[in-house]
């Protein structure tokens, strides 16, 4: 607990001198031209394990698309998530979706953390984000670049990953969020900091307006701050999809049998875990732990399920329902077993 209990005397200086140094070195990003809290709550979705330079085309053209948080909540979830093609984790989409209905029916924006967290798809993070961004509550964020700033100011050895790891670095933004009246800079300034100057490898220390009260950089540990997350173990599975198409669509169904990209339209089929790759298959994939071996198959209409619910979309249209490259090419790779 010494970060916690040095951490309060400093946090005004701390704070001061971040917020300075972000109103002088910010970045100039669309999401922070005003404060909209539907830009900014786009933003922030987007950005959860997305860099700043690939997110901006995708953000303008979201932002075209959806204007407005009614655009959003009013289109159809699969042209949102046709829109969200090639970021990513599908069920951010699906949640923004889900949330922007759930805004427009209590008629807009809550103006705090602990209300927005309610709401389909808001996490911690993305609550106090559009919280403190948008109405300047005195909330603290914490994303992977401020963890690693507050780790090594403060030098915090915890296991960030676990609960009460999380709740230690939380209460230090915390702290230094409400030792300021620039709550919105402040936590811009700490993602900043983090994203381009406490970077993982080689932080440019001498630039940093903490350098000199930063714990880590005066007991040479910044290598070692913050602790390095143990690497989850890779799973092998063997998916056999079954492609079934009546009069030129294709069935898909909403996944309920495969671990991966669970709740998204697939083909049917059935998958099995292996503690080593098959010889033989038709393509691999990646989708976060999961290697996936596929094998394709044709299936017949009377596979289905008697109740289950179907969907049949034309080919043409399979990038609406279907973003992945997964399941798409598994549907095109049957065409070329006929």
């Amino acid at each position: 607990m010494q970060d916690l209990q040095n951490a309060l005397p400093s946090a005004p200086e701390d704070a001061r001198s971040l917020v300075a140094w972000y109103r002088a070195q910010k970045r100039d990003l669309p999401w922070r031209r005003d404060r909209d809290p539907y830009r900014i709550w786009v933003s922030e979705v987007m950005l959860q394990q997305t860099t700043v330079a690939a997110v901006i085309p995708f953000y303008e053209r979201f932002l075209k698309r959806f204007p407005t948080l009614r655009a959003l909540a009013d289109a159809r979830v699969e042209d949102v998530v046709a829109q969200w093609a090639g970021l990513g984790y599908y069920s951010r989409a699906r949640n923004l979706h889900k949330s922007a209905r759930a805004l427009v029916e209590r008629g807009g924006f809550p103006r705090t953390w602990e209300e927005l967290i309610e709401l389909p798809g808001f996490g911690p993070y993305t609550a106090r984000a559009v919280a403190s961004l948008a109405f300047d509550q005195k909330t603290g964020v914490l994303d992977g670049n401020v963890i690693r700033l507050l780790s090594r100011r403060h030098g915090s050895d915890v296991d960030w990953w676990k609960p009460r790891g999380r709740e230690r670095l939380q209460a230090l933004s915390d702290g230094i969020a409400t030792a300021t009246d620039a709550p919105a800079d402040l936590n811009q300034g700490l993602m900043e900091l983090g994203a381009t100057v406490c970077t993982p490898q080689k932080p440019a220390c001498l630039i940093c307006p903490w350098s000199p009260r930063c714990v880590a950089r005066l007991g040479d540990r910044i290598e070692a701050l913050p602790r390095k997350r143990p690497r989850r173990e890779r799973e092998i599975w063997i998916w056999y999809p079954r492609v079934i198409e009546k009069r030129g669509r294709v069935a898909l169904i909403a996944n309920a049998y495969a671990p991966f990209l669970k709740g998204h339209w697939i083909t049917p089929g059935a998958v099995r875990k292996a503690s080593v790759a098959p010889k033989r298959f038709d393509y691999r994939h990646s989708v976060t732990h999961h290697d996936i071996f596929v094998v394709v198959g044709k299936g017949e209409t009377d596979e289905l399920a008697p109740k289950a619910d179907v969907k049949w979309v034309p080919r043409a249209s399979l990038k609406e329902f279907v973003p992945t490259t997964l399941i798409r090419r598994a549907i095109e790779r049957s065409t070329s077993q006929e």
